[in-house]
């Protein structure tokens, strides 16, 4: 068998979690293969909205097997009242989760170091979460990190100890303060209910299920556009969320990579710092943001809305291997007269159909073509037939465009307001 992989394909908050939620009765597995609790996975059913920062979003399907994979940072005190939320609505987390002892651990004095660093980059900041994923991804990198499995180890706490120690230098050469007392504390008991779970060799027991011929879907967080390696550098985050990520991030064996699903917004969005060449900054781009309510699933942040970039798109399918498209928030575009979609880039006296290598400081202008919009409210709508045909015309427009079938359609929030085409 092999591992389907799901990811975003914009820089963020497509609708991963639903989807994942959705599509997820057609696996055995679901796997986490990077980022941590800078995640904000919403899922949306019976009337109540959930939000997943570190567990994958199988985690409320019987009989589905949730990893979280070596390629994820976990920060105990946020995994910990994430699974006791979960549990008390009576999801069974404990027979369902199993996560890598090769997972990294966000220690309190990592959220301390992210604050600081972005504090003093002014206005250069790069809008970081401030959980604290940049400096363990940079622990990890530098070989000094803690892992999930180094809990057992009687050198431990001497270890701890050591990092946060080299930590607190750094600190003291920044004008910030800051208190560990209540944040250790509470770590420590995080990593005592951490040991209550099934920690796992996650590449052994991965591979071993896809021997076994099970499904397995492999759930990525953030957005391709903000890969380490391939995203809108460095206004990007600190793990590779491409395809690539999925093979190191759980210890899958690039052949063994089966369809790759692409998420997409019918529009776009960005939260924090970074290029984004088609943002609106006037009504429209209000409006979208009211009528999505485009707010950070974990931080709260107005998201920066703007129209669909197809250049952008038509790159991360390149890099990722797309196979196929899902697109949300489609209801939302209701009621715009002019859909603009942005085909090409003015760039450097040009005008081309690419991402080019640096859209910071060399400016591109997007250049847009007009589509007809809908009225009619999409949320009720359960298959492709009720859908208005100026609807499926653009569907149809952006296939063509990005030679590559669009198979699910989100109308809503909800799982049951999906269309399979």
């Amino acid at each position: 068998m092999s591992v389907d992989v799901l990811l975003g394909l914009q820089w963020g908050d497509e609708g991963k979690g639903k989807v994942v939620d959705v599509i997820s009765p057609d696996y055995d597995v679901i796997a986490r293969f990077q980022g941590g609790p800078n995640a904000g996975h919403s899922l949306e059913f019976n009337g109540i909205k959930h939000v997943l920062h570190t567990i994958p979003s199988g985690i409320f399907r019987h009989n589905c097997i949730n990893i979280i994979g070596n390629g994820v940072v976990i920060d105990p005190i946020v995994l910990k009242k994430e699974i006791l939320k979960l549990e008390s609505m009576g999801v069974d987390v404990r027979s369902r989760l199993f996560i890598s002892k090769k997972a990294h651990l966000i220690l309190p004095t990592h959220k301390h170091l992210d604050a600081a660093s972005e504090s003093n980059k002014g206005k250069d900041k790069i809008g970081s979460t401030l959980k604290g994923i940049g400096p363990t991804y940079m622990d990890k990198t530098g070989r000094n990190g803690l892992r999930v499995g180094d809990i057992f180890n009687e050198m431990f706490r001497g270890r701890y100890d050591f990092l946060k120690s080299k930590h607190d230098s750094i600190l003291k050469g920044f004008d910030y303060t800051y208190d560990l007392k209540t944040q250790e504390e509470e770590w420590f008991d995080g990593i005592e209910f951490l040991k209550t779970f099934h920690l796992v060799d996650g590449e052994h027991l991965i591979n071993k299920l896809i021997k076994e011929g099970k499904t397995i879907l492999a759930e990525g967080a953030q957005g391709s556009l903000l890969d380490i390696d391939f995203g809108s550098y460095p206004f990007v985050t600190s793990s590779n969320t491409i395809t690539a990520g999925a093979c190191t991030g759980l210890g899958v064996p690039p052949n063994k990579i089966g369809d790759v699903i692409g998420i997409i917004k019918a529009y776009s969005t960005r939260v924090g710092s970074g290029p984004f060449p088609t943002e609106l900054l006037d009504e429209t781009g209000e409006l979208l943001r009211k009528i999505g309510n485009e707010f950070g699933a974990t931080t709260g942040r107005p998201r920066r809305c703007g129209w669909i970039d197809l250049p952008a798109l038509k790159y991360a399918i390149m890099i990722n291997g797309v196979t196929k498209l899902v697109m949300t928030k489609a209801d939302v575009l209701s009621g715009f007269e002019t859909i603009r979609v942005c085909t090409h880039y003015k760039y450097m006296g040009q005008i081309i159909d690419y991402m080019p290598f640096d859209i910071i400081h060399d400016y591109v202008t997007p250049v847009y073509l007009d589509i007809k919009g809908w009225n009619q409210d999409l949320t009720g709508m359960t298959s492709e037939k009720e859908l208005p045909k100026e609807m499926i015309a653009y569907i149809k427009f952006l296939e063509d465009q990005l030679l590559t079938p669009i198979t699910i359609v989100s109308v809503g929030p909800d799982r049951n307001q999906t269309i399979v085409r």
